[in-house]
């Protein structure tokens, strides 16, 4: 059976880990832009009215990025739970 923790492994999930928290951080400040120069007459607070093109495709795109990674992240957490029973099935035969 092959192990999970090598290096490789570890080195791989840390590049997935830093570059989606670069993204993260990319979109977070592309969001800021709303914050600075939201204008009330323009409509309510986060309402997409209020937004120009840009920022409410940041918006979005931000919101599909919370979604990609709760896909992911539920694969991972499938993934797991998937190899601890195979091993669990292994060590009771």
């Amino acid at each position: 059976m092959a192990k999970i923790f090598t290096l490789k492994n570890i080195l791989i999930g840390l590049a997935i880990l830093i570059i989606d928290l670069f993204i993260y951080f990319v979109l977070a400040l592309l969001l800021m832009n709303y914050d600075d120069f939201y204008d009330e007459s323009k409509g309510e607070y986060w309402n997409l009215a209020s937004m120009t093109f840009w920022q409410k495709l940041n918006y979005i795109g931000l919101n599909i990025w919370h979604f990609i990674n709760l896909i992911v992240f539920g694969y991972v957490i499938y993934r797991v739970i998937k190899t601890i029973r195979k091993k669990a099935l292994l060590h009771s035969v």
